[in-house]
């Protein structure tokens, strides 16, 4: 039986379970190397510690320790050669051969628990040095199901959008508005003023608040340039960076024809909600409903908890999203043996026949292979319809 003391933060004297942690504890007995990585704030470190209390804590943010393992990596893996946490070990990408060769020659499961919140370093030092002998996990913010085991999420939609879920938003109890504010200027600041390819940081600021007007939508890298006045190259390598450090992701497109002309091109969304909103200007849940880019914001919402189901729970999932050269589309496409899931996303609470045009057009195009089909909206009841799911955005779970 797994414990679950380890699994749990402290939000307002509440103890939120983190999915993720079982996942980790199921890995932990078949490799010697942990990593998990994910955006700034989303809970890692404290996750790791309450895990692994046993374990020495290092962090390589600290100057002193950073230099240590600089200077001296054999030296500082005699002193750290227990169980040990690594915390930002992409800071030092020359430990990854040493740990290599340590847990090579000692073949310890679950010595080395890696964590760090620059996805590119982390993952390049794993890739060069430590393939096969790691298992490598994702961190989101909180998703719906923690929140709403607890009874913090939000009731309506929209003030769950804008209030975001980063825990110390909760656990602190920070005005959604200052905790982003701080956390794009520390990002700006620490994370990318470091990158070789940032040198115009208020670029990069602009650059960051035209991806957000442009969420949920067909990505156009240069339209983006021309607006932001930049080369392409320049706005590829800037997303790339926000990819790699957890602000974006993109969902790309299915790639089977079904007879028409598709669309070839990946769409853009946030991570977090929250940080979509300040972006954007919306600071509570009635503003967000009377703007424009409602509908997007929902949409990024929606896929975000995809994404956060898909990581929290293991599930190596893959999600496409499907539309052709007529605008016929569906926002969410999962292929699986038996055929395929597809999700129309609408924000309305009001639940009409014309929601599932896009559903069935796609089915109809799939047959003979069977197709599940759900409207994930905005209002708070689950339906079982005789060909459709209709799910709240309240129960999302990949």
């Amino acid at each position: 039986m797994l414990f679950l003391y380890y699994c749990y933060i402290c939000v307002m004297e509440v103890l939120i379970n983190r999915r993720l942690a079982i996942q980790v504890e199921v890995q932990r007995t078949k490799f010697p190397v942990l990593a998990i990585t994910g955006p700034r704030q989303s809970g890692k470190t404290t996750m790791l510690k309450s895990m692994f209390p046993e374990y020495r804590y290092v962090s390589l943010e600290d100057p002193d320790i950073r230099v240590f393992a600089q200077e001296d990596p054999v030296g500082f893996m005699t002193v750290y050669e227990g169980m040990v946490i690594l915390d930002e070990v992409q800071r030092v990408p020359d430990l990854f051969s040493y740990i290599q060769t340590h847990v090579d020659n000692f073949g310890l499961m679950g010595q080395f628990v890696l964590s760090g919140s620059q996805n590119f370093q982390l993952l390049r030092g794993i890739t060069q040095s430590l393939a096969g002998r790691v298992a490598l996990f994702k961190l989101l913010p909180l998703d719906m199901k923690e929140l709403d085991s607890v009874g913090l999420l939000e009731n309506d939609y929209a003030d769950a959008a804008v209030r975001g879920f980063y825990p110390a938003i909760y656990h602190r109890k920070i005005d959604p508005a200052v905790f982003y504010a701080n956390y794009i200027q520390t990002y700006v600041e620490r994370d990318v003023s470091e990158l070789d390819q940032v040198k115009d940081i208020q670029g990069f600021r602009t650059f960051l608040g035209l991806c957000a007007a442009r969420a949920g939508q067909l990505l156009n890298i240069s339209a983006l340039a021309n607006e932001c006045n930049i080369a392409h190259a320049t706005a590829k390598a800037w997303l790339s960076i926000l990819e790699s450090s957890y602000i974006v992701f993109l969902l790309y497109p299915y790639h089977e024809n079904f007879g028409k002309r598709r669309v070839k091109t990946p769409k853009l969304y946030f991570y977090d909600t929250g940080l979509l909103c300040h972006l954007l200007d919306i600071g509570d849940g009635s503003q967000l409903k009377l703007n424009r880019l409602k509908g997007n914001v929902f949409e990024n919402m929606v896929l975000t908890e995809f994404q956060k189901a898909n990581e929290h729970l293991y599930l190596h999932q893959q999600y496409y999203f499907w539309q052709d050269s007529n605008a016929n589309e569906v926002d969410v496409l999962v292929k699986r043996a038996n055929g395929f899931r597809v999700y129309e996303i609408k924000a309305t609470q009001t639940i009409s026949s014309k929601l599932f045009k896009g559903l069935d057009h796609f089915a109809a195009l799939a047959e003979p292979e069977p197709v599940g089909k759900t409207l994930i909206y905005g209002g708070n009841q689950d339906q079982r319809r005789t060909q459709y799911m209709v799910r709240s955005w309240r129960n999302i779970d990949g």
